[in-house]
């Protein structure tokens, strides 16, 4: 199977795990979209569940389909998110955050029974740091935030690190749903992914940080051999719905 094959299919597994009067978190990326797209293919055959989009994004291709939505200010308690990342590493450690949406995800992963990722086996890393970390910051006094960043990052890495500031389209700073900002870190390698979980979130204008730790409890992961199911114990087997629910 090529990439989106592989994303594709992990979706369409993951849909299965949607049941009737289920509030479902749904996750914002390429590989959320398919899991959409499957949802909706569902919610026409009769399915009927009520969702959370963690993106504005989400939230209107779920509309376009017909689900039925809530805030997470409504319906403040889930049964389940479904979600993508950018890296899975060992104990399903995720870097997420490449669409911008970390902030909205990890609120209502945190606010969720259970939280499932859905990816390609390309995800798949024995040590997170591969893909740039992203990092929200408020864009008042940004500058003096990316510095004090910088300063643990170097810190933390033994040498300097490149700290990019995302711009979006148009060549301005990217802005979030929350209407921050993001800064990107090529770390290259996170050694200790907890502990620079909790460093970042003490720097003074920081609003969220991109690593997801102990929160996945399940992955699904599309590979050329089929869907592979992977627990925070690093326990793998052939995707099965029902080992799942």
């Amino acid at each position: 199977m090529s990439g989106n094959d592989e994303k594709r299919a992990a979706a369409e597994k993951a849909a299965l795990l949607v049941e009737p009067g289920m509030k479902v978190g749904l996750g914002t990326g390429s590989t959320a979209a398919l899991l959409v797209d499957a949802l909706g293919r569902r919610w026409t055959e009769g399915l009927r569940f009520l969702a959370v989009a963690t993106s504005e994004a989400t939230h209107r291709q779920a509309e376009a389909l017909g689900i039925r939505l809530a805030t997470l200010d409504e319906e403040p308690t889930l049964d389940l998110t479904i979600d993508g990342a950018d890296e899975i590493g060992p104990g399903l450690a995720l870097v997420k955050g490449g669409g911008g949406a970390l902030l909205r995800e990890k609120l209502v992963a945190a606010a969720s029974g259970r939280m499932v990722v859905i990816a390609d086996a390309s995800k798949r890393v024995a040590t997170l740091g591969r893909f740039p970390l992203p990092i929200e910051i408020m864009p008042f006094g940004a500058e003096t935030t990316r510095r004090r960043v910088a300063s643990l990052l170097e810190a933390e890495a033994g040498r300097p690190v490149d700290l990019s500031l995302r711009a979006g389209k148009d060549g301005a700073p990217f802005v979030t749903d929350g209407q921050h900002w993001i800064l990107d870190a090529a770390l290259g390698r996170i050694a200790d992914p907890a502990r620079l979980a909790g460093s970042l979130k003490s720097v003074l204008g920081v609003v969220e940080h991109g690593l997801f730790v102990d929160m996945a409890e399940a992955a699904l992961i599309g590979t050329p051999d089929g869907v592979m199911e992977e627990t925070r114990e690093g326990q793998a087997r052939p995707g099965d719905s029902s080992t799942c629910a």
